[in-house]
């Protein structure tokens, strides 16, 4: 039987967001250019927050004829001092912010812990610090701006299985002690996705800011780039047959789950959850249909006590002031 896939109905899809300002990062391809697209076709505005502007520019050229418009603007998420700078060119331009998608996204697949300038362990900096920093440098904008809707990518890897659920590890964020996995911190980071959601949709109660987590499904993206020689061996004898079997998703398919948390009506009357497209890589009973929304069968991402820690810890971390 063909696996159910999700998809933004008619009337969604045909919403005028015409003056609506978005911000995208990871835009230039995969999952991040497709939610572009939409979002552009529909008559927004998206700032497209690219590590490689040059990459980012040359997929606009797919832009032409649509109703909106766009702009690349530089953004490395590994790189807190290059997050500030981007907020600060942001605000500059612009004076509002109707939706914040924090799409990027990596893993470390070297085997080894590589750490950036500001000392985080590289997946959890690209795929969970970055955006932390970006978003509550621009929290009083999607205030002003409301509503409005933040969304953070995370992963069917967050929620492991039933022998063996992912958890984020206050006392050794970075790898310093533990032993090391780029997919271990990789499904961590992913946990983290899900509590911070989680936890601004509580703080923001009653301010009109919408935010969830989102499993894409197996999108056909450039994922995994820069992993080992090994690894990419396995990738490339992978792809093929998961393509072949239904089991990995487009990039415009894996792009409807962002799409529906960013314009559907319904979207935020559930602020806080975890929204998934389908995806066969679920290991519990009942959870291969995703769900908008679905309960993560992860416990620990459902822990709001570790989420305000890891809030609270992650404050101190890129250097914010607790408000």
């Amino acid at each position: 039987m063909a696996r159910r896939k999700l998809a933004i109905d008619a009337a969604t899809r045909a919403k005028d967001v015409s003056g609506n300002v978005y911000i995208v990062t990871g835009a230039n391809s995969g999952v991040g250019l497709e939610t572009t697209r939409q979002l552009v076709k529909q008559g927004g505005h998206v700032v497209m927050a690219c590590r490689r502007t040059s990459a980012g520019e040359e997929a606009t050229q797919s832009f032409s004829g649509l109703k909106g418009s766009y702009e690349v603007m530089k953004l490395d998420l590994a790189d807190l001092q290059s997050v500030r700078n981007f907020v600060t060119e942001f605000q500059q331009r612009h004076d509002r912010l109707d939706g914040l998608a924090c799409n990027a996204g990596m893993v470390n697949m070297s085997g080894a812990p590589v750490y950036t300038k500001d000392g985080f362990e590289i997946t959890w900096a690209a795929s969970y610090y970055g955006h932390f920093l970006l978003t509550e440098l621009l929290l009083d904008m999607l205030k002003q701006s409301a509503p409005s809707r933040w969304l953070i990518v995370s992963s069917v890897v967050h929620a492991g299985n039933p022998r063996n659920r992912p958890d984020v590890h206050l006392d050794d964020l970075h790898y310093k002690t533990r032993d090391y996995s780029g997919f271990g911190s990789y499904a961590e980071a992913k946990v983290a996705t899900v509590l911070y959601a989680k936890e601004l949709a509580e703080r923001l109660e009653g301010t009109g800011v919408s935010t969830f987590s989102v499993h894409p499904g197996w999108a056909r993206s450039n994922f995994g780039s820069g992993a080992s020689f090994p690894m990419n061996v396995i990738l490339n004898m992978i792809s093929p047959i998961s393509n072949m079997m239904g089991m990995s998703d487009s990039n415009e398919e894996s792009a409807q789950t962002s799409l529906h948390c960013l314009l559907s009506d319904d979207a935020p009357n559930h602020s806080g959850a975890y929204f998934s497209q389908s995806s066969t890589l679920y290991r519990d009973p009942g959870t291969r249909d995703g769900g908008w929304p679905m309960e993560s069968p992860n416990p620990n991402a459902k822990n709001m006590e570790t989420a305000r820690q890891l809030v609270a810890k992650s404050y101190e971390l890129v250097g914010l002031e607790t408000t």
